[in-house]
């Protein structure tokens, strides 16, 4: 897997929330695509995408809060900002963190998947590195899913 590790100032992002079940079949899967779907209708899709700075490349995908215990995940579509918060957007704080930065290379969004199983099945356990407590992120550059050489990244805090 192609990685690197970089290491962050805080930061900050901006953007919009839903809660969904943490167990995505029977309709999780669609419930994802009716909220892209949402954002992209509304314009803020292009909103995130026009107030986007920082040194994440794309919009971002956060799980802010899991409780599998209740079945429900809190789940932002963001971007890296700074600044005041827009109406209407919510914003997350990052701490200073080291970061694994894990290229994805394959088609949208079934590559992520598989990328997320291999970070843990295979590349936690063969480094020495743990997952910090700080939020993971998917960081989406290429979302078509008819391109299947799409470029897209994994973000992990480690210690």
């Amino acid at each position: 897997m192609k990685h690197r590790i970089v290491e962050r100032q805080a930061f900050q992002v901006i953007g919009v929330n839903r809660e969904f079940p943490y167990e995505v079949e029977d309709g999780g899967i669609t419930a994802f695509q009716n909220f892209w779907n949402t954002i992209h209708e509304n314009g803020t899709f292009h909103q995130l995408e026009q107030l986007r700075s920082g040194e994440t490349k794309g919009l971002l995908g956060i799980w802010a809060e899991v409780n599998k215990d209740e079945n429900k995940m809190d789940y932002y579509v963001a971007v890296e900002y700074s600044g005041g918060v827009p109406v209407g957007l919510k914003s997350i704080d990052f701490p200073a963190s080291k970061w694994v930065v894990f290229e994805v290379q394959g088609p949208f969004p079934s590559s992520l998947a598989s990328t997320w199983e291999r970070i843990y099945s295979e590349w936690f356990p063969s480094t020495g590195y743990v997952p910090n407590e700080v939020k993971p992120f998917e960081v989406y550059i290429e979302t078509d899913p008819k391109n299947l050489n799409a470029y897209n990244e994994i973000w992990v805090a480690i210690k």
